[in-house]
């Protein structure tokens, strides 16, 4: 019964913890950008700063500490006789659901301009966490793409822009991540625990031919 009893006790306890994770919430995403209603309702598309962009549903994969690698594609839509722009916003994010470092880069008339890998620290070194690190983490990746643009004499409106926008879409990726609980097992679901046979003693067996208490001489 004492074995019994610790193994429901053990499976309850488990039943009752839950699992955590990280996800991204895409279709959450999606809305915060207009809809997923371009292209096969892969792409939304929104006005920015006087131009037109277009993101496309983020490719996710997990990390190996758990967490995950986030890539969206951004595309500046330029009309029917130019070529678009493309970017490519990478974050990663721990099991915690906190952004640990962003990466972007631009492709511009076929030339490649790539910020640096941003991380989240304050100037004297410290890590940051939570809302604070992916604040900083988005500052830094803004101010690093946007002095690569201007080295690079670009003057063209919607091509200005595109610092803006990837800090846009990080900001609206970053608000649709969320940590998820996988159901617990039901108690209703426990495994059977096999009742140990009863010994001979519970179940009062004597041998065969043993007299009954009446068929004993009484005591004098």
């Amino acid at each position: 019964m004492k074995t019994k009893f610790l193994l429901t006790l053990s499976f309850l306890l488990t039943a009752c913890s839950t699992m955590a994770g990280v996800e991204v919430d895409v279709e959450a995403l999606g809305k915060t950008l207009g809809g997923w209603t371009k292209r096969n309702n892969q792409s939304a598309e929104y006005p920015l700063s006087g131009s037109v962009y277009r993101t496309y549903k983020p490719e996710i994969s997990a990390t190996p500490e758990g967490g995950l690698f986030v890539s969206i594609r951004i595309d500046h839509v330029r009309g029917w006789l130019s070529s678009d722009d493309h970017a490519i916003l990478e974050i990663t994010v721990d099991p915690k659901g906190n952004i640990e470092s962003a990466q972007s880069n631009i492709a511009i008339q076929g030339r490649s301009i790539s910020t640096d890998m941003i991380l989240g620290g304050n100037e004297a070194g410290r890590q940051l966490v939570g809302t604070d690190r992916a604040v900083q983490i988005g500052t830094d990746l803004v101010a690093n793409l946007t002095a690569k643009l201007l080295r690079e004499k670009l003057v063209e409106a919607g091509r200005v822009s595109f610092p803006a926008v990837l800090r846009h879409n990080y900001n609206r990726l970053f608000q649709a991540i969320r940590l998820k609980q996988e159901a617990a097992p039901s108690p209703e679901a426990a495994p059977t625990v096999p009742t140990p046979p009863a010994t001979a003693e519970e179940l009062k067996i004597k041998p065969y031919g043993t007299p009954t208490a009446a068929e004993l001489p009484a005591k004098k």
